[in-house]
């Protein structure tokens, strides 16, 4: 049963991602610009202006994210006199060597400076400067960038690198050796 589930698996994985490929290249089409080296955990959903979205070399996106580049609330505010004509659009830009985790929105208007994380869930409903962290609903700055670094190293874990090269080792290892520590209570 293990191996008929393995199988299936692997089938739906495959699904997926050729989905995922497809609809990021049609959004291509429809003007979507994507640096260098982009990664794409999954297909961001993109909205219906992709041509309004533009992200930079070297950047990753992570699961279950969104672009959204008009406002469709639009729709309840037409049907006054005094709105008949309100629209709202905004282009997205995302920088050079960016991070956004699981679970973000991003909002009409908005730009990522190069080198800047978003953290998992976050809404980013302004814009970013370079070389900063920001994190939460609204996203707000929680750090620099060399700030977010030097807590890294300050909370590195160290195993051999080489395990790197194949993960059943290195998950392995961790298993084995992470210490049992964890954040204090705020």
């Amino acid at each position: 049963m293990n191996f008929l589930y393995r199988i299936i698996l692997k089938i739906h994985t495959i699904c997926v991602e050729l989905r995922d490929k497809a609809y990021i290249e049609m959004c291509k089409s429809r003007g979507l610009k994507v640096g260098k080296d982009v990664i794409f955990i999954e297909a961001p959903k993109f909205g219906s202006e992709p041509y309004l979205i533009e992200i930079g070399d070297r950047t990753k996106i992570t699961a279950n994210c969104t672009f959204i580049n008009h406002d469709g609330a639009m729709y309840v505010i037409r049907t006054m006199e005094k709105y008949l004509d309100a629209r709202n659009f905004g282009r997205i830009k995302i920088g050079k060597n960016c991070f956004i985790g699981n679970n973000c929105t991003i909002l009409p208007g908005v730009e990522m400076g190069d080198n800047c994380i978003l953290g998992a869930g976050s809404v980013l409903n302004s814009s970013t400067p370079p070389n900063s962290v920001f994190a939460g609903t609204p996203a707000k700055l929680i750090c620099t960038i060399e700030e977010y670094g030097d807590k890294a190293l300050k909370n590195n874990v160290m195993y051999p690198r080489e395990l790197e090269l194949v993960r059943p080792e290195l998950d392995d290892y961790i298993k084995k050796n992470l210490p049992h520590v964890y954040k204090p209570v705020k």
